[in-house]
């Protein structure tokens, strides 16, 4: 029999991080709740308080439930790294950025102060635990399979870690959840950024950095060659891929490609133009392998619902690489993360600095 340990719980409100805890008492754990607050309030404070949120109507199923305060480090790493880096010319993936110095950071710590044995979450990943280092794990559900948001975690934040979900589809976690008596087992998922309102992040910057349309307003837009077509209403606001909303009359569609900060210009071009053989990336975290020496072999994704392309992988320097696809990708874009794996293992990760398109 498997020794009952104390597990922290994430606990969002959401159907996924219920059935979770659920789960945990069905195995006979010890369960606490952990429900971490980042936009409440200016501050932090670390000291855990119980809160009055209930997972379940069946008695079976309720676990005492505390909150951690981290709203102030939340605004100060998450949301000025958002602003920042739109700023820089980047399209920022904040939710990978958040599990790592907000969710995880915040349930190590209040597995400490709770006395705790481990965490877990609601994320539809998988972790092998059987061999001498922890292997991170695509989710059986491949529609719904997270791995993609977790490459910034180490093998220590790995090793005390589980995802009671990663066996199991969200049509089958849904079921759970009913038969749980889960408050929440119909609640929508939500697929916004959690501070930003109607998903509109233009409104955000706006709204959220005083003056910006000022500053960045009056570009140009170029085409590959350099000629101007037109001008932008402020580079933040625009994103790789984007057809619609340039105001530039062409005989065919034309795409915003590369987003050139620095000179307050964008650049456009055919929808050939977005495909990408090679790109750079840096921050590296290896999770799954020792950094390499040496190209390596792998596959990549670019983004949460692409595809596994076959790839090469060049280290460049301290955290950094080539990445050669086998295939070219589309759209790829600087401030988003390239994701390596082996069949179901995630190796590591990176932030993507440029694309060769």
């Amino acid at each position: 029999m498997k020794r009952q340990l104390h597990v922290i719980t994430g606990i969002s409100g959401g159907v996924d991080s219920a059935v979770a805890a659920c789960l945990l008492v069905e195995q006979g754990h010890r369960v606490t709740g952990l429900h971490i607050r980042i936009l409440d309030t200016t501050g932090d404070d670390l000291t855990p308080t119980p809160c009055s949120i209930v997972i379940s109507r069946d008695p079976a199923f309720h676990v005492p439930v505390y909150t951690l305060n981290l709203s102030r480090s939340f605004r100060e790493k998450v949301i000025t790294d958002f602003q920042d880096s739109y700023l820089s010319g980047l399209t920022p993936n904040p939710c990978t950025l958040c599990n790592k110095v907000i969710k995880w950071a915040g349930l190590l710590e209040g597995c400490r102060l709770l006395g705790g044995d481990r965490i877990a979450t609601g994320h539809y990943a998988r972790i092998d635990h059987s061999g001498p280092s922890p292997r991170l794990l695509k989710g059986r559900d491949r529609g719904k399979d997270q791995s993609y948001f977790l490459w910034m975690l180490d093998r220590d934040e790995l090793d005390r870690t589980l995802f009671p979900l990663g066996e199991y589809t969200k049509p089958e976690v849904r079921e759970l959840a009913r038969s749980f008596g889960v408050r929440a087992a119909e609640k929508k998922e939500s697929q916004e950024i959690c501070f930003v309102p109607g998903n509109n992040y233009r409104e955000f910057l706006k709204s959220s950095l005083p003056g910006l349309e000022e500053q960045v307003e009056g570009g140009d837009i170029v085409d590959d060659s350099g000629r101007v077509l037109g001008h932008h209403a402020g580079y933040p606001f625009y994103t790789i891929g984007q057809r619609k909303g340039l105001g530039i009359s062409a005989p065919s569609p034309l795409y915003v490609n590369r987003i050139d900060a620095e000179h307050n210009r964008i650049r456009v071009g055919s929808r050939t133009s977005l495909a990408c053989r090679t790109l750079s990336a840096s921050h590296l975290n290896w999770i799954g392998i020792d950094p390499p020496s040496a190209p390596i072999r792998a596959t990549a994704r670019i983004r949460y619902r692409d595809t596994d392309t076959p790839c090469t992988i060049r280290p460049t320097g301290t955290s950094k690489a080539e990445v050669s696809f086998d295939t070219p990708k589309q759209s790829v874009t600087p401030g988003q993360a390239v994701v390596f794996y082996r069949e179901d293992d995630v190796l590591g990760g990176g932030i993507i600095e440029h694309a060769d398109n």
